[in-house]
């Protein structure tokens, strides 16, 4: 039998103790911000049927879609003529009947739709797991990837985007990050300036165009614009807009004069304005948080999807793309049959906000802790007192280790060095005899006598 030498799929990860502790330390952080704005966590599936997934995130999205073959002899019921004819796209449904979940959106709008009796409206949950996409894997984009996603439906109360505001204001900053923008638009707004202009059929072409100006400057929008339909006149009422400047109060009074004969456009700023209102007497009673919150208009995502605010989260602390976004959606629902359900949700990007933490070295001492203590073993006898030992210290709420066999104290010591162990106990015969034991501490090489139950209390404080 020939050896197989051991590879990870494309555009996967392992995960080593010390990344999960990492990981978790970050989820852990938002599903407790999630938890006391009243979300509920719940968890779908790893696979949904292909038919639940298929047509929801248009044609390229449905390419990355992974389709998992169906069990036993799949060929038996695939199509002879799509086979004989090696036409791939339409021999996919005789195949597969089911696939790996491309996001957390979909399986929470089925799973609203299938739960509609027993869910209360509105519906507040949150969920953390793994999606996967058949992507081309490169820097920064992987196969396989967790999404953090915060959603609440049938509420169409402005207050859910002003909480989604404080969510990312309050997990961030707990997370330890203290320079970042929350950006905000309203796709009705985005709506209402092409109405102005007298292309509303161009709104995806236009805001495409504009979303780009951080990367290709006025003159690589202006030129991209000309290439998507706007003539010169277009464009000159487009200025003042893309390059709208000042503080929110000034860009939502400019906007009131620009969109003046857009009701559309006038609602899109009239629901910004209600959001910041929420946000501020929410905050009334808080005068030391002060979300970093800008209105900009050339902030699009995804327009053929969201239908009123939408958000984007970045830092200022690191060169890095978002790091959480999300929006406004209206009929969720619709797509599974239940119409007229409206929703918002935000995203936080953890793997995102994993590379930035570590950047800035800001993942506490508490993130990476594993084991406190280990106590060693030089032989049966010192095993055997060592037993109750152990117990008393986790019984005290203290991780310990007891090393599982008798070996030499270099390798022991080495064992806690390599797992970052910050204390061990050493149990001779001395240490047995007197009840006192060796308490050394890793970092300092101090060493003292002490009783367990000296050293429970000494390592709870530590």
């Amino acid at each position: 039998m020939s050896t197989i030498k051991p590879a990870l799929a494309k555009g996967t990860r392992d995960f080593s103790p010390l990344e999960m502790v990492k990981r978790n330390y970050i989820f852990d952080t938002i599903k407790t911000v999630f938890k006391k704005y009243g979300y509920a966590e719940i968890q779908t599936p790893s696979m949904e049927n292909l038919s639940t997934l298929t047509g929801k995130y248009g044609d390229e999205g449905d390419k990355l879609i992974f389709k998992i073959l169906n069990s036993g002899d799949y060929l038996s019921k695939a199509n002879a003529a799509h086979l004989s004819a090696l036409n791939s796209n339409a021999l996919i449904p005789s195949i597969s009947e089911k696939a790996l979940r491309y996001d957390l959106t979909v399986p929470f709008a089925r799973y609203v739709v299938m739960h509609q009796n027993d869910i209360s409206l509105p519906f507040k949950r949150f969920q953390v797991q793994p999606v996967w996409r058949a992507d081309r894997p490169q820097k920064g984009r992987y196969r396989e990837f967790y999404q953090c996603d915060a959603d609440v439906v049938g509420s169409d109360s402005l207050l859910n985007e002003a909480e989604f505001i404080l969510i990312y204001q309050q997990a961030l900053a707990n997370l330890g990050l203290t320079d970042f923008t929350i950006k905000i638009n309203n796709r009705k707004i985005l709506a209402g300036i092409a109405e102005v202009v007298g292309k509303p059929e161009l709104i995806i072409d236009m805001t495409v165009a504009i979303d780009k100006l951080d990367k290709i400057g006025l003159d690589g929008v202006i030129k991209e614009l000309l290439e998507r339909g706007f003539t010169a006149a277009d464009i000159q009422k487009l200025k003042p807009v893309i390059l709208l400047e000042g503080s929110n109060t000034e860009k939502l009074e400019s906007l009131k004069t620009v969109l003046s004969t857009s009701p559309t456009g006038l609602t899109g700023v009239a629901e910004i304005e209600s959001v910041f209102a929420y946000v501020k007497g929410m905050l009334a009673t808080d005068p030391a948080v002060h979300p970093d919150v800008e209105l900009d208009i050339t902030l699009a995502r995804g327009l053929n999807y969201y239908t009123g605010c939408i958000f984007e989260v970045k830092t200022n602390q690191v060169a890095m793309g978002s790091i959480g976004g999300g929006g406004r959606y209206d009929d969720l629902t619709g797509m599974f049959g239940l119409k007229g359900l409206t929703g918002v949700g935000i995203s936080f990007g953890a793997d995102r906000i994993y590379d930035v933490l570590q950047e800035l070295d800001l993942f506490p001492e508490s993130a990476a802790a594993g084991t406190k203590v280990l106590i060693s073993n030089f032989d049966q006898e010192a095993e055997r007192y060592a037993l109750p030992v152990l117990q008393q210290l986790r019984r005290s709420g203290i991780a310990a280790e007891l090393y599982p066999s008798s070996a030499k104290l270099k390798k022991q010591m080495g064992y806690a060095d390599d797992k970052h162990i910050p204390y061990v106990i050493l149990i001779g015969s001395d240490e047995m005899q007197t009840g006192l034991l060796t308490l050394k501490d890793m970092q300092s090489g101090l060493q003292q006598k002490l009783s367990a139950e000296a050293i429970s209390e000494l390592l709870k404080t530590n």
